[in-house]
């Protein structure tokens, strides 16, 4: 239910008509695209817990079938703005704009024309319509497939008989057919709009009595054994074929269906009404995204931001030696993520690097940080890749990249068997002067340059010993058979990363009972643990102020009276996708903070591999707290604060108060950075229009 109601946040940001219209539009893919996942997953478990006759209840005292109830009641209320979104927001504003999505009747003929050479010389010759009779059973359907559902009659033999019949509409073709123009206008029509206007063409013979779309979403939960397993690639390989054709668990169909298909449909899929969504506007709305395509439109779009590199690294022929000046902290996507596959590439073609061993979660399937693997072995290093096949959607492409990784030379490890890699480490070794020593790279999020640009997050690059021979621990325990002994810096789930946190919020709580100053500010994509969020209500109510910065799911609740009135939860839905995970202990005054690749969940603190790292630089520090945190807790703009009934609301702004919006804060500093001749030791500029607010932070809201 949390989730559902970030999904709403997202959904949100679509109806704003302060974002830029295509942003809009942006945000209204997201939330779809977002809602298929959320079925593919999350309800397909739940219904396999209400099928298997699971009897408890969770933590906030429903069972599994009264969760799927709500659920159920929930998203139809969340389909219902998603259309409204569409029809009565998103497609005049963009038909004012010159962007229109009509239908087949409001073609001219000239239009008409076009569409139909279109059809016979693109469509058709894939198209292939499939009868339902006793002599062809319902056809096997694809997950999320698009399809028709054709009602017809036929005569013969002197009577007239009504069939059914479906036809698939092409995965491969674009599912928005754009229409020739000679001006800046941009006109599509819906590719199963055109289908349906020559279904006639395809059942010749017959008359028409009616189509309507259907698409059908199943299970798409990887079920693999890995104790039963010899080959966990090959399996996986196999599972990603079976995903396909997973069990259905949502039908979506138009909404002018006629209640007798409908339910046909609900039986062939063995669903029931409960499963059942009628949308008044386009199945698959998430394929409208095809609209933002092109260089057309900037108006529409936010006005681009190149990010420049971190300061540090500007100027400097040798990353290898800006490291060692220093750590460096990099925060994307406002400094850019080419230092980190510089760091890579460089570390491939330099004659003094030994060894390279680097963790893969999603690759993204961007050449440069594989390639840069690829050609240090060609240049006779050591390199080990430690690449999670089971990454979520991202399957196929990491077992495409794991085979040419291995083909080229590189030793490839599918990591510990029970356990999800998701830690994001690089290590280094290079001989310098007589002596080894280890660059370290650490961060909150993927080796992956395509997201860099669009989530948030932070990375450390380090030379420091403790580092370096703590990374080379980590990497022995994924690649070798050992058993975890604890390390000087990092901490690692499932080993002991949960039990420190616990550790560093109960010292919080001790302080706060001694009245020596205490706060935590954490951070994070979601909350779930409930040892953690347990722990957090205790240093509540012993005194300790909280932050919490959760983007998406949060299971605990603010503001409850003698349990949370210590404790705020914001979460902020902008340009970017906040993803940096950064958790921050006030330790009398003595601050400690850490950055990590983990959220607080069960499955990220005992079913992962995850790893929390502590930033030691005071300068770094410093940055953190006044400048990263302090902006992200100074919005008032794009954040939304949970409510002790478990809804969000916006901050309004207190009279005379100025708008804050922090993302456009980091663009604005990092630009201004950027037209700087030169950046000070510390790779930050002063930004006179933002001011850095000092430790302690903004008063939370009441």
């Amino acid at each position: 239910m949390s989730w559902l109601e970030f999904n709403q946040r997202v959904l949100e940001e679509a109806f704003d008509a302060t974002n830029p219209l295509l942003e809009q539009l942006k945000f209204f893919c997201i939330s779809t695209s977002n809602l298929d996942e959320f079925f593919e997953v999350r309800v397909a478990g739940l219904k396999q817990q209400i099928e298997t006759q699971v009897m408890e209840r969770s933590l906030d005292g429903l069972t599994p079938a009264e969760v799927f109830s709500a659920i159920v009641r929930r998203v139809r209320r969340m389909v219902a703005d998603q259309c409204r979104c569409w029809q009565d927001e998103l497609m005049p504003a963009l038909a004012k704009n010159g962007i229109r999505v009509l239908d087949i009747a409001e073609l001219d003929p000239a239009d008409l024309k076009w569409v139909e050479r279109y059809y016979r010389n693109e469509v058709r010759p894939v198209l292939t319509p499939l009868a339902i009779d006793p002599a062809h059973p319902f056809p096997q359907l694809l997950n999320k497939s698009l399809n028709l559902i054709v009602r017809l009659e036929l005569p013969k033999n002197g009577e007239v008989l009504t069939h059914m019949a479906v036809v698939q509409i092409p995965r491969n073709q674009p599912r928005l057919v754009q229409l020739p123009r000679t001006d800046q206008g941009r006109d599509y029509v819906w590719l199963g709009r055109v289908i349906g206007y020559y279904l006639a063409d395809l059942f010749p013979g017959t008359t028409i009595l009616g189509y309507w779309h259907f698409r059908i979403t199943r299970n798409s939960e990887l079920y693999i054994d890995e104790e039963e397993t010899s080959n966990l690639l090959n399996a996986v390989e196999t599972e990603l074929h079976n995903r396909r054709k997973g069990d259905a668990v949502r039908l979506e169909v138009d909404d002018d269906m006629p209640a007798q298909i409908c339910n046909a449909l609900l039986k062939t899929f063995r669903l029931t009404e409960e499963d059942c969504y009628r949308l008044e506007g386009p199945l698959n709305p998430g394929r409208l995204i095809l609209l933002c395509e092109g260089d057309h439109s900037p108006e529409l779009r936010n006005s681009q931001f190149v990010a420049p590199l971190a300061g540090p690294l500007r100027d400097q022929k040798d990353i290898f030696a800006a490291i060692r000046q220093r750590d460096i902290l990099l925060h994307h996507p406002y400094e850019n993520f080419s230092s980190v596959v510089h760091f890579l590439e460089r570390a491939a073609e330099d004659s003094q690097v030994l060894a390279i061993k680097q963790t893969l979660y999603r690759t993204g399937g961007d050449p440069r940080i594989v390639g840069a693997l690829m050609n240090a072995v060609n240049n006779g290093k050591q390199v080990t890749a430690v690449v999670e096949l089971r990454a979520r959607f991202d399957e196929a492409n990491n077992i495409e990249w794991a085979r040419r990784l291995e083909e080229a030379g590189v030793h490839v490890v599918y990591g510990l068997v029970g356990y999800k890699i998701h830690a994001k480490i690089a290590l280094v070794v290079r001989a310098e002067a007589g002596r080894i020593r280890r660059y370290v790279h650490l961060s909150t999020g993927n080796y992956n340059p395509s997201t860099a640009r669009l989530y948030t997050d932070l990375g450390l690059l380090t030379c420091q010993a403790d580092f370096g021979e703590d990374a080379t621990n980590l990497f022995n325990l994924l690649t070798g058979i050992c058993q975890f002994q604890t390390l000087k810096k990092l901490r690692v789930a499932p080993f002991d990363l949960h039990d420190r946190l616990l550790q560093l919020i109960d010292r919080e709580a001790q302080n706060a009972a001694k009245g020596i100053p205490a706060r935590i500010i954490a951070k994070m994509n979601s909350l779930v643990e409930r040892q953690m969020i347990g722990a957090l209500y205790h240093a509540s109510r012993s005194g300790v102020k909280i932050d919490l910065i959760v983007r998406g799911i949060c299971c605990l609740r603010p503001g409850l009276k003698g349990v949370s009135e210590n404790i705020t939860v914001r979460s902020i839905v902008d340009r970017y996708l906040e993803h940096s995970r950064i958790f921050y202990f006030e330790n009398g005054c003595r601050p400690e903070l850490f950055l990590s690749s983990a959220d607080w969940m069960p499955r990220n603190l005992f079913r992962r591999i995850e790893v929390a790292f502590p930033i030691e630089d005071g300068v770094l520090r410093e940055r953190l707290i006044s400048e990263i945190l302090a902006t992200t807790l100074a919005d008032n703009t794009k954040e939304r604060f949970l409510q002790a009934d478990g809804s969000y609301r916006l901050q309004e702004l207190a009279k005379g108060e100025t708008p804050r919006r922090s993302q456009s804060e980091f663009i604005a500093l990092a630009t201004l950075e950027q037209t700087s001749r030169r950046a000070p030791p510390n790779g930050r500029a002063k930004f006179p229009a933002m001011k850095l607010l000092p430790s302690p932070f903004p008063p939370r809201p009441k």
